[in-house]
């Protein structure tokens, strides 16, 4: 039997707004994507989030939504951000924000309020993933607080016992749990606490946001 695979929303750190989306094997995932509240012209409706970046974000709007139309967008109680539609294919509609937000304050909850388990993140950042005796170098897709997606080097083997290391992160161990041509989905043996997830999220922010030397 071959597990569903399920596909949430996503966050990324990077500053452009979301492209089309990659079609790569889409209806083999369950979808549980996160409620939005849209605003168009004065109208008020929910539209389902599927990607969030710091630039951006792809939505589905339960109604059409032309290129170039303004819109704005509550992602956190009380707290909107506006932005264009910018392309629209195939009942999805990708908005560019008027000006970058911070994914990390999006994703922090109030000190008083719950932590919520963390959902996905987009990185693009370099992990090693070590299986017994042999090491190889990947491109991290996204991170969880209990996994991660990996990308590159089609070695590692479905099930396989493994150790990723990232900068920023003690090394985790984990276990294959899907693969894909040279992805794989590793779920990790524990779950990392929210503060240990952000600072190394912070990091990221902080490392993408530096000067680059020519």
């Amino acid at each position: 039997m071959v597990k569903q695979q399920v596909e949430q929303t996503v966050y990324s750190l990077s500053e452009a707004a979301p492209a089309p989306p990659d079609r790569r094997n889409g209806d083999r995932y369950l979808t549980l994507f996160r409620v939005g509240a849209l605003v168009v012209d004065g109208r008020r409706e929910l539209c389902l989030i599927r990607n969030v970046s710091a630039g951006g974000m792809l939505i589905r709007p339960y109604s059409p939504l032309a290129v170039g139309t303004a819109v704005s967008i509550e992602l956190k109680h009380g707290e909107t951000v506006s932005g264009v539609a910018r392309w629209m294919e195939e009942g999805l509609v990708g908005v560019a924000f008027d000006e970058p937000i911070d994914i990390i304050a999006l994703l922090t909850a109030a000190d008083d309020a719950p932590q919520p388990r963390m959902p996905r993140i987009e990185l693009g950042c370099t992990a090693w993933v070590r299986e017994d005796a042999e090491i190889y170098r990947t491109r991290t897709i996204n991170i969880s607080q209990g996994g991660m997606c990996v990308e590159g080097d089609p070695r590692p083997q479905l099930n396989s016992k493994v150790i990723v290391s990232l900068a920023g992160l003690e090394p985790i161990p984990g276990r294959v749990m899907w693969k894909e041509d040279d992805r794989c989905g590793i779920g990790f043996n524990r779950v990392l606490a929210v503060t240990e997830l952000m600072n190394f999220l912070r990091q990221q922010q902080r490392f993408a946001s530096s000067p680059k030397v020519a």
